[in-house]
């Protein structure tokens, strides 16, 4: 009984402990296993694709719809063939441009991560790669916002209206 006692008392004391080790742990556990330690696999991924992630929000949350899901609301918003046809081709263009920006972007993550892997960086390296990093997020950023506002120029002020009521956003 007491070994039982002790037993409990041991693992009561020590539970917290291990609970708080593993806290701390718990940010970045398992994220050193990523290809490129700083993009997600859906983030690679996204870029590949040409995907917005979120880089368009300054347009697409104060009335400058994207392509993409403005396609994808083609019906509810009444579009006509003409404006179909010329989103389509903005949302083609959009991604033709965007995917190689992206490219980019994984090949300068990639480089910073393979410096402090292999123990190479220095602060100049490291000053010129963020600077690339920075500046090809600009870009893909510039690419989605640009498209958004040639986007909204197509629609009417009721289909720019009905879509933020789509999207839930009046």
């Amino acid at each position: 009984m007491k070994l039982g006692i002790s037993v409990l008392m041991t693992m009561a004391l020590t539970a917290p402990v291990a609970a708080q080790q593993q806290h701390h742990q718990a940010p970045y556990a398992s994220l050193q296993q990523r290809v490129v330690k700083a993009l997600s696999d859906q983030q690679v991924s996204d870029l590949r694709a040409g995907r917005g992630m979120g880089l368009a929000l300054a347009g697409e949350l104060n009335g400058y719809p994207g392509p993409l899901h403005v396609l994808e609301l083609a019906d509810q918003l009444d579009l006509n063939q003409s404006q179909r046809q010329r989103i389509q081709e903005l949302y083609e263009a959009m991604k033709a441009e965007a995917v190689p920006i992206g490219e980019r972007l994984i090949e300068h993550e990639s480089a910073l991560d393979r410096e402090f892997a292999e123990g190479k960086i220095t602060p100049a390296a490291l000053a010129g790669l963020t600077a690339q990093i920075g500046e090809t997020q600009g870009q893909l950023r510039l690419v989605h916002l640009k498209y958004h506002l040639t986007t909204a120029e197509l629609l009417t002020a009721h289909q720019r209206h009905r879509y933020a009521e789509l999207r839930g956003y009046h």
